[in-house]
């Protein structure tokens, strides 16, 4: 892109940025959940449900992760850290879509398992110099337990199978971005905005292709990272608040 294209498509992002970036975006999105709460780590594992969970309609994914919270009588990091086994059965017959009770109970175990010997989750993304070794390297450790159910491999993403890892990337997103606005947390300091890679969901990925930041056929990691290298030319220090003003641009067209 020229600097006249840059310049143009920038002053269009910019627009729906602010536009979409507000705290009145937070209602409608499953940003929502993890806004519940205060402490760290609830809002870290409430995220972190509420992420990769988040296939199909927003009510939809809302309503089920809230449905999951419930379970854990509404306080993830006291359940997660203090329940007995017997409280592990309030667990059973949860599901949305592919992701079930037997998915759930591995989540819970591992990160029982992390907060052991960790005060935070942003300490298992940190392994790696590039954000592709990051999660590749969070994959790895949070399947890394003698007791990973094969099945559940499937509900987080890694580069390494060549996803664009979109659920990971926007959880990403909303523990590290640190705006005034309101809606990003900005709760980990030690990966730089910088180097996030932009979710890329139908919304994303339509408008992306329209405005020429987007060519690559498939969505996978290496369109996830071409698309990011094309945001980097708008804000280098920040490629990833673009989300916001591509996923609200395709809201836009698709009414």
């Amino acid at each position: 892109m020229d600097s006249a294209q840059i310049s143009n498509i920038r002053a269009v992002l910019e627009e729906r940025y602010q536009r979409y970036n507000q705290p009145g975006f937070i209602e409608h999105d499953p940003i929502q959940i993890p806004h519940r709460f205060t402490q760290r780590q609830d809002v870290e594992i409430s995220g972190l449900f509420a992420a990769l969970l988040a296939w199909g309609r927003r009510p939809t994914i809302i309503s089920k992760v809230t449905e999951l919270l419930r379970r854990m009588d509404d306080a993830p990091y006291q359940f997660i850290t203090q329940h007995q086994d017997e409280d592990l059965k309030g667990l059973l017959g949860f599901c949305h879509r592919t992701f079930c009770d037997t998915d759930l109970l591995y989540f819970v175990h591992w990160l029982r398992w992390f907060y052991a010997d960790h005060s935070t989750l942003e300490d298992a993304f940190l392994r790696g110099a590039t954000q592709r070794e990051r999660l590749e390297n969070f994959h790895d450790l949070f399947f890394s337990l003698d007791d990973a159910p094969q099945r559940t491999r499937k509900h987080v993403a890694t580069p390494a199978r060549g996803s664009a890892c979109k659920r990971v990337n926007m959880y990403l997103r909303w523990m590290v971005r640190q705006d005034s606005h309101g809606v990003d947390f900005g709760l980990w300091t030690r990966l730089p905005m910088a180097e996030l890679v932009c979710p890329i969901d139908v919304h994303v990925e339509r408008q992306a292709r329209q405005l020429g930041l987007l060519h690559r056929p498939v969505v996978d990691w290496r369109a996830a990272e071409e698309l990011t290298e094309n945001l980097r030319l708008l804000d280098p220090h920040d490629p990833v608040k673009y989300d916001f003003a591509l996923f609200g641009l395709g809201v836009e067209e698709k009414r």
